[in-house]
């Protein structure tokens, strides 16, 4: 007697096997004291239902690989090895960047590959893939020659077609409205308010990408932007109804940008940041929205004035959806006031999509790497904030007369801080430092041509979010970075008295700046 002579109990008792081991290595998605930390009390039949609710997710992918096999002990190993593969991410990433897997990340898959050195993966080599590969495919051929199948011998056609449906179809039907509408609000209705770290810990990680994915697929952003249009609109009627003035407003989004002197690192010394610190209207800490990653949220909160909780499942990914917020973020509201707006970036155009995003977030032109003489073996990875400022220089002067709206992000500071980076220096800290120092020198030199201007000029200078920096903190002491909404040119006032520092969140920025510029006297909360 076999055990392959009893092919729906193996089949059962394989797929029972994969939800223990599954549930038992779940956990190790974050710390022990993490999970405690996001541990929320759950009455036994809620912890019961939770768990049920793990288990279609994992049908599925045992039924993918029972599908291309039909070998139940194989759809046990596929299965098994699927979750704790995304376990094992999931852990590094958070070991790394204090956020577990979330379902945006699978979108950022060929950006990893292609961008390795930005995402610090220059371990995904041709060692690891090797390694990969082996193990995929060897350990399946294996089970392909060793474990017999138990595909029935009558109608075989039929049952792999039907088997297949079964793995395949409820993926396919969630692009269907008709099946998305409603499984997303049951999961919603799982899952409550959306938290990455403690759908982890509730859910496991794949489970929970899938759920936060079914969200994604699901929720109708329609009513949210119109509520959110509606609450915009007398803001929009201010910037229509403005006089004749043609002021520039400039913002500076600095890469990794923090003043470490906050953390007692003396031999720092950024003398046009304290300056214009003193002519600022307004300056101090911005909360962050993430610590030591993701530019793309900190960029897209800035430019769009919307809270996390205002983009809701979006936040984590902005770009993937940016059409469904045009109406209501800031530069196509400048734009439909009749401003020139521009975008200003020293990298990769399709990196976080954002040469599909800007110009549906309102942008008429955009300066990319391609536009930038760079050469990494002669300058280093990335463009200097020098020579960026020198480009932004360029392209305001050539503007000419007009309202603009120039949004720049730098690259300049972005890790790893090796050896190469700046000279002799070889440590991290020290290498992050000197790059500090010139990004305030290259702000001075902006700052000074905007002054000079005869129009009023508006400059607002952050950074997007602390630096990977392990070397000297793991985690950041304190992830808050540093702004400035600084008025040069005919907007800058002599006689103004330095203002103390007040801390600010990202949305607020180009709110508070109009308000200050006269520009907007609503902006909402």
């Amino acid at each position: 007697m076999r055990l392959h002579d009893f092919p729906a109990l193996l089949t059962v008792a394989c797929f029972a096997f994969s939800c223990v081991v599954i549930f038992l290595t779940d956990p190790f998605a974050m710390p022990a004291a993490v999970n405690k930390q996001n541990h929320t009390e759950r009455s036994l039949k809620r912890l019961t239902f939770e768990w049920a609710a793990r288990i279609p997710v994992i049908a599925l992918v045992y039924a993918f690989f029972f599908a291309i096999s039909w070998r139940p002990i194989y759809g046990a190993q596929g299965a098994i090895s699927f979750f704790v593969i995304f376990t094992g991410i999931s852990r590094a990433k958070f070991e790394f960047i204090r956020e577990p897997l979330v379902f945006s990340d699978i979108a950022l898959v060929v950006d990893v590959f292609k961008y390795q050195e930005i995402f610090y993966a220059t371990s995904l080599n041709v060692v690891f893939w090797v390694i990969a590969l082996s193990y995929v495919f060897g350990v399946s051929a294996l089970y392909m020659y060793f474990e017999p199948s138990i595909l029935p011998s009558k109608y075989g056609v039929f049952w792999i077609l039907v088997m297949l449906a079964v793995a395949f179809g409820p993926w396919l039907a969630l692009f269907s409205r008709i099946v998305s509408g409603p499984v997303c609000r049951f999961t919603q209705n799982v899952l409550g308010k959306v938290d990455v770290k403690k759908d982890t810990v509730r859910f496991g990680t794949f489970e929970s990408v899938v759920f936060h994915f079914v969200i994604w697929m699901g929720v109708r952003r329609e009513a949210i932007v119109t509520q959110l249009s509606e609450r915009f609109i007398s803001a929009l009627h201010d910037l229509w109804e403005h006089g004749d003035d043609e002021p520039l407003i400039v913002i500076w989004q600095s890469e990794s940008f923090i003043d470490l002197r906050h953390f007692d690192v003396k031999d720092v010394k950024l003398p046009n940041l304290d300056r214009l610190r003193d002519q600022a209207a307004q300056w101090g800490r911005m909360t962050s929205v993430f610590e030591g990653g993701y530019t793309l949220r900190t960029e897209f909160a800035v430019l769009s004035g919307l809270l996390p909780e205002n983009v809701h499942i979006d936040a984590s990914y902005p770009y993937l959806r940016a059409s469904h917020y045009k109406d209501v973020v800031w530069p196509q509201r400048l734009r439909k006031a009749g401003w020139k707006t521009q975008f200003i970036h020293p990298y990769d155009k399709t990196f976080f999509l954002r040469h599909k995003a800007m110009p549906q977030l309102g942008f008429d032109r955009m300066m990319m790497l391609d536009e930038f003489d760079h050469r990494p073996e002669r300058d280093g990875p990335y463009v200097s904030d020098l020579s960026l400022t020198k480009s932004v220089i360029r392209a305001i002067d050539g503007d000419g007369v007009g309202k603009n709206f120039v949004f720049v992000a730098s690259m300049a500071n972005h890790g790893p801080w090796e050896p190469g980076r700046c000279g002799d220096l070889t440590n991290p800290v020290d290498i992050y430092s000197e790059l500090l120092m010139r990004a305030d020198h290259a702000l001075g030199n902006l700052a000074h041509h905007l002054d000079r201007l005869d129009r009023p000029v508006w400059l607002l200078f952050y950074g997007d979010h602390a630096p990977l920096l392990k070397a000297f903190a793991d985690p950041f002491p304190d992830p808050r970075t540093d702004y400035i909404i600084v008025p040069l040119g005919r907007a800058r006032s002599h006689s103004q008295k330095p203002k103390p520092s007040q801390e600010e969140a990202p949305w607020n920025l180009i709110g508070t700046l109009l308000r200050y510029a006269g520009l907007s006297t609503e902006v909402p909360e």
